[in-house]
């Protein structure tokens, strides 16, 4: 199974989003959040998050890419009930029993999301109000083959 982790390509993310993700803490789309905004609501740093933020699972900040990750079932089953607990403490959900269904709904997801793509494809995500709710958009990038001679000089050893 592949999920996605948290990757930053520069500090951008600690300037746009108002808590940027941890590097590495596994994400998931998290469109959720958004499901009753308004236009009203995309003013600033929250507009940023809305329009191409990944949520990740730990800090709970938004992060602009994520790269693809091999992720172990059990530790699948861990994020299933953090995302669940996360449902009780934000959004009033009655219990992590009664979130844990929504959650791992939300994780397979991304687990589909992911499914397809090599381990290191980057991905983003792009959002947009419509007069149905939130859409949702998602682009990869694929990870080229790094050659050793980008990354390492050569020298004769003495």
């Amino acid at each position: 199974m592949k999920l996605a982790r948290a990757i930053h390509l520069d500090d951008s993310d600690r300037n746009v989003f108002f808590s940027p993700a941890r590097t590495g803490e596994w994400c998931l789309s998290g469109g959720f959040e958004f499901s009753d905004w308004s236009d009203a609501d995309l003013e600033g740093k929250a507009r940023q998050a809305f329009a191409n933020g990944w949520l990740g699972l730990e800090t709970f900040g938004r992060v602009t890419f994520v790269a693809v990750t091999p992720i172990e079932e059990a530790e699948f089953g861990q994020l299933v009930d953090r995302l669940a607990q996360h449902f009780v403490d934000m959004y009033g959900a009655p219990s992590v029993d009664a979130a844990r269904g929504v959650a791992e709904e939300e994780l397979r997801y991304m687990a589909d999301l992911c499914e397809e793509h090599p381990e290191n494809t980057l991905m983003a995500v792009q959002r947009e109000l419509t007069e149905e709710g939130v859409r949702e958009g998602f682009r990869t990038i694929a990870a080229p083959d790094a050659e050793l001679d980008i990354v390492a000089v050569h020298g004769d050893q003495y």
